[in-house]
Parts: C-alpha cells; structure tokens; sequence
C-alpha cells in the first residue's frame, strides 16, 4: 500500500457487481431520505447516516456483508467506521453513487 492510497476513490461499479456476486448481502445508501428519493442503485435499502442505529431492522446478523455508499464517498466512510464499532465485521465503503454507471431507480 502507497502512501497515497488513503485518498483514492473507490470504484463503486466493481462494488456493485461485487455486491450482486455475493450472496445475503445488503446494499446500504445512507443518504437523505430525499436523495434516496432523487435516485438509488436497485436493492439498496436507505438508512442515513444520522439514523445508522436502525440499521438492525435490515441486518440482524453482525457477520452480514454490508456494502455502504453514499453521494460522493464520504458519508459512507463515515457509516463503515460507526458500523465497525457497532460490532459489523463485514463491511465495504463502496463511495458514492455520483460515479455510478448502472441503473439507478426513482
């Protein structure tokens, strides 16, 4: 690892299909209720960041993989970081969906 790797981006389209290739995993959007609205990728269920304690209605389990994005990276960021002191051990900023080239839903 670069000294610079903290600041790349990561690639929320290999996210995506890495997401669909797993199985029993949850797509978290942790935006605004009204962003959600505005557009989310397919599946994604919307949790904001501020709200990320009810994140126990979608995933019971601590072990459940969790793939987080946000509109830019950073509130997803955040919501991996609370989500790994929450006690989730299988969790992945996928960034945001401003660099998404896939469906996305209205």
């Amino acid at each position: 690892m670069g000294l610079l790797d903290f600041l790349k981006s990561p690639d929320i389209n290999q996210g995506i299909r890495d997401y669909n290739d797993t199985s029993g995993a949850l797509l978290l959007d942790v935006r605004t209720p009204k962003e959600y609205r505005e557009g989310h990728i397919p599946d994604s269920k919307n949790i904001p960041l501020q709200s990320l304690d009810k994140v126990k209605t979608a995933a019971d389990r601590k072990d459940i993989p969790i793939f987080v994005y946000c509109y830019s990276g950073g509130r997803s960021r955040q919501a991996v970081e609370k989500l790994k002191r929450m006690g989730y051990t299988n969790v992945r900023n996928l960034g945001g969906i401003a660099a998404y080239t896939g469906k996305v839903e209205r």
